[in-house]
């Protein structure tokens, strides 16, 4: 049987009711990486791809509000941020782009404001 490990996300209360509107639900959304799946749900949204995919990641900080919270696509490149703060999260990067979750292009990278940052970075690095 392989562990999980679960990562919820943390939330900065000024903007939980915008996210609870629109489908965020804390008791539910979070990243889970097993020794062979790596899946974040944000609401209606999920991100799921082999760990085989993850080729690891990078702490990220001090996020404009309207860059960072709620789902969102890259202006920049094809990555994708599941954001529910401002302060801290973890940019996830693929080997090859997972199949899209908004929009119609792949995405190559993942940003997640999970309450526990090195330790998501140690489940995916620890493999």
């Amino acid at each position: 049987m392989l562990a999980t490990h679960l990562f919820p996300y943390a939330y900065d209360p000024r903007f939980k009711p915008l996210l609870r509107a629109a489908g965020l639900r804390p008791e539910r959304d979070g990243v889970r990486v097993t020794d062979d799946r790596f899946e974040a749900t944000f609401g209606w949204l999920r991100l799921r791809t082999p760990m085989a995919n993850v080729v690891g990641g990078h702490v990220t900080e001090s996020y404009a509000w309207y860059k960072a919270i709620g789902a969102r696509l890259s202006f920049v490149d094809d990555g994708l941020t599941f954001g529910t703060n401002v302060r801290r999260g973890v940019c996830v990067h693929f080997r090859d782009r997972v199949p899209p979750v908004l929009g119609r292009r792949a995405h190559s990278a993942l940003t997640i404001t999970v309450a526990d940052c090195d330790g998501l970075l140690a489940a995916i690095e620890h493999r």
